[in-house]
């Protein structure tokens, strides 16, 4: 099953269970991926939707951020539960050693010896972990690893 046609169950199921935190977050999901594609003018394969849910979660901890530092936590709790939400398609996060494992290949496979070439290393990984890892994460262990 597409992950896109498994959004579309949980929404009618949640609507027959009455959860309606759930369906108003799933909602918002549905309404993200129909914009990018009348935007683009593609229908999204399950790669892209990862990624747009993935900018979604980005956009939720900014605002648990900026939520927690005015004192509104009622209002950070809502976006903390749109997380949880939103996570359940998500695919299963890769450890760290997973991830250094994939660096190190790709700093292999890309030849890299410098700095420059941490655009090179980010493009090949990017496609492989993409929505499994923090990218800021894998940013920070790739220039570790460039600079020694």
């Amino acid at each position: 099953m597409s992950l896109k046609q498994r959004i579309t169950d949980d929404m009618k199921t949640a609507m027959r269970a009455g959860a309606t935190k759930q369906r108003d977050t799933i909602r918002l999901l549905q309404a993200a991926i129909k914009q990018r594609e009348v935007d683009e003018r593609i229908v999204l394969d399950d790669t892209t939707i990862i990624a747009v849910i993935d900018k979604m979660i980005k956009q939720r901890k900014d605002s648990i951020a900026q939520y927690e530092a005015a004192q509104r936590f009622d209002l950070a709790e809502n976006e903390k539960e749109e997380i949880t939400i939103l996570s359940t398609y998500m695919p299963a996060a890769l450890t760290g050693a997973e991830i250094e494992a994939y660096v190190t290949e790709a700093i292999a496979a890309s030849g890299a010896s410098g700095m420059q070439a941490m655009g090179k290393v980010m493009a090949m990984l990017k496609p492989r972990i993409a929505g499994r890892a923090d990218m800021a994460e894998v940013s920070a262990l790739i220039k570790a690893k460039l600079s020694d």
